[in-house]
């Protein structure tokens, strides 16, 4: 896509729009003139974000979901297309962080991360992708661009971040599929998928918008857990590369159709030397061997009574 189809007249339907990665890529298409479709599970934050974005001027569309529900999405859909048509770009980003030993996040945890991490692209995916390939199929000109949010935790395993891991290795999975079969079937809708490191966003405080049918009443939170929590909590506040610089390097991605857009590329060393122990029929080498100092406090805590 050139970046003259970038503008005005073009439609970009955002999930998890309302803050973080969604809200700096809507701001800037919104810059752009394009026509936004603001989606998000938090209404006041929803409600914000559209205030904040009227001042440029561009037409949109708020609409509050929640991602994993396939009825809400559908709906979504509909109201899109019947707003403003076929999108050109639709960034399925809406996503929440959880963590802690693997064996111990319960049955509501794992519906509830990949419900919304998995489940969400997923729908993001089979809803928009029809109309995107019909609109191909009726302009020569039109282009189209799936952008789903996975993580560097879709490409490595870091320790005590289990269910968030296996979630995000399916959004790589389903997003590198969805390249393919597209490549099949289409020259001008395309996918990729974005693979953020430690970014300052919101996502460690992902427990406010959990919804009440897949809390844990009552139950108290694992030592593992509240440990990751911590860990999250530091990790994503101490980032240094912002939200509106990972949007921008999406905006590029899609501009140059590249598959894989990355926050940190310096990171991608643990990606190689996981490749590496697939290749060599080795165990899996350790993910935090780069920062010794972490992985002495991860283990400590976790082995303290």
């Amino acid at each position: 896509m050139s970046d003259k189809h970038l503008g005005r007249g073009d439609t970009a339907v955002i999930t998890g729009a309302a803050s973080g990665f969604g809200f700096e890529l809507a701001t800037l298409c919104a810059q752009r003139g394009m026509n936004v479709v603001l989606a998000d599970v938090q209404a006041d934050a929803l409600q914000r974000a559209e205030q904040e974005l009227k001042r440029h001027g561009a037409p949109m569309l708020p609409f509050r979901l929640d991602v994993s529900k396939a009825a809400e999405v559908e709906a979504l859909g509909r109201a899109t297309i019947e707003r403003f048509g076929a999108p050109h770009l639709v960034f399925n980003n809406a996503g929440v962080g959880a963590g802690g030993l693997i064996w111990e996040h319960s049955v509501a945890d794992w519906e509830w991360v990949l419900g919304v991490n998995l489940m969400g692209v997923a729908h993001g995916v089979r809803v928009f992708t029809p109309a995107m390939l019909e609109a191909a199929r009726h302009d020569p000109g039109y282009e189209g661009h799936l952008i789903n949010t996975a993580s560097m935790a879709g490409l490595v395993n870091p320790p005590n971040m289990g269910v968030y891991n296996v979630s995000k290795h399916a959004v790589v999975s389903l997003s590198e599929t969805l390249f393919h079969d597209l490549s099949l079937v289409t020259d001008q809708v395309h996918a990729h998928v974005l693979c953020p490191f430690f970014v300052p966003t919101g996502i460690h405080q992902s427990e406010r918008n959990r919804p009440a049918s897949l809390s844990d009443a009552g139950a108290k939170p694992t030592r593992s857990q509240l440990i990751a929590q911590a860990f999250s909590n530091k990790a994503v506040t101490s980032g240094r590369i912002t939200a509106a610089q990972v949007a921008a390097k999406v905006v590029d991605a899609v501009v140059r159709d590249a598959f894989y857009v990355y926050s940190h590329p310096h990171a991608l060393g643990s990606v190689q030397l996981r490749m590496e122990d697939l290749l060599q029929h080795r165990n899996p080498s350790d993910p935090l061997k780069d920062t010794p100092e972490v992985r002495r406090q991860l283990r400590d805590a976790l082995r303290s009574a």
